[in-house]
């Protein structure tokens, strides 16, 4: 019967599509939105899940990674020792009750929780009033925009109704955060959430998610440590900052060959976390960060700051933070007569940056979780429908928004209106999902792994390159006992 279903579902939304391509006729292209319902490994997933009793655990593989996302042997953490578990290179399994549980029988819609920072609030928080509604907009839109489109197929198909979008405010308070995953769980009885952007209030949401047993896919926090709290109801699709931190560093070390680097950033978690892996994986190259200077949100004057980086004589700066004070630590740079290279974070690579920052962007180059050049056909899509339904263009908080609202409506189409069946079926994905971002790759932990790209700002435009434009490698030694290796170095030495 299931079986039949999945067939059915496949002809209704039927596997290929045309595009246009901006400047060209239509062309025909593969074009699949999602991975199909009748793919032989989620069929065998859904077999495996189907339990008759609430306490059984299905015989389903735990998954372990060697390595996170082709960490370079000579930065990644514990190099010298092996250590006791490695715990977000495995999989965390669900052995909970809530397989066995039926579908509810009355539903009028099947609703799907969103969280983000929307609206301005003001709090000791957010350092005073909140500044990400910039990208918790664009998130929101992105998210209603695929929930739209698959109540324009049919909704839930099995039911035939269709899906709602609950939408809260993140407004940057800790508890609030949770009190929100609380009221879409017990009171709008969602049977999924996404969102948000905040480290520190996703990093609660998530629990709170944990308790309520409830899936969680977010598609803004790029914290590192988001992914580390080990907990199965919890994926990102979006390449957190310890990847684009890794490419970072191989660009300024191992391809230009500078010697010093120095760190100014945003002194909210963002900023803290974000430059973590800069500055441990300066330390482990034997080049420590001589400076690392921290600024408050929404500060205007950088002097004091830019000029302990210019006494300390770098040969570069990253930046980690909002893009406007980006752009204004860069003015006043050049406005000191620093000449140094300019490296940021992915949220630098946005208009308002350019805007500010003016003939100074040149040159500029920020890590980023994905190339919005690609010539994917669901990019080229989804770009056309958010400008007809929005009347503006996507930026990369819609695009991954975008994608995780798909792949979380896809579950419930393959799962069937039961949590833990639908955490399982994103857990257990047959193959990469491909997203307008590309191909999601998720990891044991269900991070997102595929590639991230340098963005450089190139004679007024945005340019993205791969490690393989670059001619980077990612520097990763195959799996070998890393005491052995040490050892090896050593006496090589």
């Amino acid at each position: 019967m299931r079986l039949r279903m999945f067939l059915a579902v496949a002809l209704l939304l039927g596997a290929g599509c045309a595009v246009v391509e901006p400047g060209e006729g239509a062309a025909e292209a593969p074009c699949n939105e999602w991975i199909p319902f009748d793919h032989p490994k989620l069929v065998e997933l859904l077999r495996l899940i189907d339990v008759g009793d609430h306490f059984e655990t299905p015989p389903l593989e735990i998954r372990k990674d060697d390595n996170y996302a082709g960490t370079p042997a000579d930065v990644e953490p514990f190099s010298g020792t092996r250590p006791f578990n490695e715990f977000f290179l495995k999989q965390m399994e669900y052995t909970g009750p809530g397989r066995a549980e039926p579908e509810p029988e009355s539903l009028e819609s099947v609703k799907i929780g969103f969280i983000g920072p929307i609206m301005s609030t003001v709090s000791v928080a957010t350092g005073g009033k909140s500044h990400e509604e910039a990208l918790g907009i664009p998130m929101l839109q992105g998210a209603r925009l695929a929930l739209e489109q698959w109540n324009e197929r049919g909704g839930y198909l099995k039911r035939k109704i269709p899906f709602e979008l609950v939408v809260s405010n993140d407004n940057g308070l800790w508890g609030a955060s949770g009190n929100e995953i609380i009221k879409q769980n017990y009171r709008d009885k969602v049977w999924a959430i996404l969102g948000t952007i905040d480290g520190a209030n996703s990093h609660i949401a998530i629990r709170v998610a944990l308790k309520c047993e409830v899936v969680m896919m977010n598609t803004g926090d790029t914290d590192p440590t988001f992914i580390e709290t080990n907990i199965p109801w919890v994926m990102r699709n979006i390449g957190d900052d310890r990847q684009q931190s890794y490419l970072l560093i191989d660009y300024a070390y191992r391809k230009l060959g500078y010697e010093k680097i120095g760190i100014i950033r945003a002194s909210n978690r963002y900023g803290r976390f974000g430059v973590r892996e800069i500055r441990d994986s300066a330390r482990r190259l034997q080049k420590p960060v001589p400076v690392e200077m921290a600024y408050m949100v929404g500060q205007e004057d950088f002097e004091l700051e830019l000029s302990r980086l210019r006494d300390a004589g770098v040969d570069a700066i990253v930046h980690w933070g909002n893009a406007v004070e980006g752009a204004l630590i860069l003015n006043q740079m050049r406005a000191m007569g620093m000449r140094q290279p300019y490296l940021a974070c992915d949220r630098c690579a946005h208009p308002d940056f350019v805007a500010i920052a003016g003939a100074n962007a040149e040159g500029v180059v920020c890590g980023y979780p994905w190339n919005p050049e690609s010539r994917n056909p669901n990019l080229a899509r989804f770009r056309a429908a958010y400008r007809e339904r929005f009347g503006q263009e996507p930026e990369t908080y819609a695009a991954h928004a975008y994608d995780g609202m798909n792949m979380l409506i896809w579950a419930i189409q393959a799962a069937g209106l039961n949590r833990a069946k639908i955490r399982d079926v994103l857990a257990y994905l047959p193959e990469p999902w491909p997203g307008v971002t590309g191909d999601i790759q998720l990891s044991a932990c269900l991070d997102d792994v595929g590639d991230v790209y340098l963005a450089r700002f190139e004679n007024g435009d945005w340019n993205y390159y791969s490690r393989a434009d670059l001619d980077i490698p990612k520097g990763y030694i195959p799996p070998r006992d890393r005491v052995s290796r040490v050892a090896e170095e050593t006496a090589q030495k």
